[in-house]
């Protein structure tokens, strides 16, 4: 197999397109694994640069890329748009993050840490504390997810841990607010 440089991941929710070039730009590897089978795939590749869309879970994802001792760049999608060749789907996403990454003027978002991302959450649900109660509601419902996502491997039901929640708040996103406003936020 040719010696794979630069490696363009579509993160999916189940599964994520793998497109991985060498240094001609001939494709070497185009594959789509599940979320489990991720770390196997790219633990196996040589060292070199791979590149993702700016998403909610490809921080945590850079992170363990980075653990295997290779680069990673993260980008907005809008940069990476310019560089699909046709449709919107998961493989010409992979070609066109590819492509996108190895390029020298690209802008990268910095990886963030977990405890980075933490406080993110809680200045994003500050923010929106300061605003309308509809605001408060929606916030409290989507507040959890991200907090729980530093728990990968926990299993959940809609994104939510479901034994963080007391019994009457687990099903009501409106019955959350309370626990979110528990948090000191200032």
């Amino acid at each position: 197999m040719k010696e794979i440089t630069t490696v363009g991941i579509d993160l999916a929710k189940t599964l994520f397109t793998v497109l991985a070039v060498d240094a001609a730009g001939r494709t070497v590897l185009r594959k789509t694994v599940r979320r489990g089978k991720v770390m196997e795939l790219v633990a196996s590749l040589p060292p070199c640069l791979i590149g993702m869309e700016a998403c909610g879970g490809a921080h945590e994802w850079a992170r363990k890329f980075q653990a295997c001792g290779h680069r990673v760049g993260i980008m907005m999608a809008r940069f990476v748009a310019p560089y699909r060749k046709s449709s919107k789907n998961d493989g010409n996403d992979a070609e066109a993050i590819c492509e996108a990454v190895a390029r020298p003027n690209m802008r990268f978002v910095p990886v963030k840490s977990a405890e980075q991302q933490a406080v993110l959450s809680l200045h994003r649900l500050r923010q929106v504390s300061l605003s309308s109660a509809r605001q408060r509601s929606i916030a409290s419902a989507a507040c959890w997810p991200s907090l729980a996502s530093s728990y990968p491997s926990a299993p959940t039901r809609c994104g939510v841990q479901p034994w963080s929640w007391p019994k009457s708040c687990r099903y009501s996103p409106a019955r959350r607010l309370p626990i979110c406003a528990s948090i000191s936020l200032t």
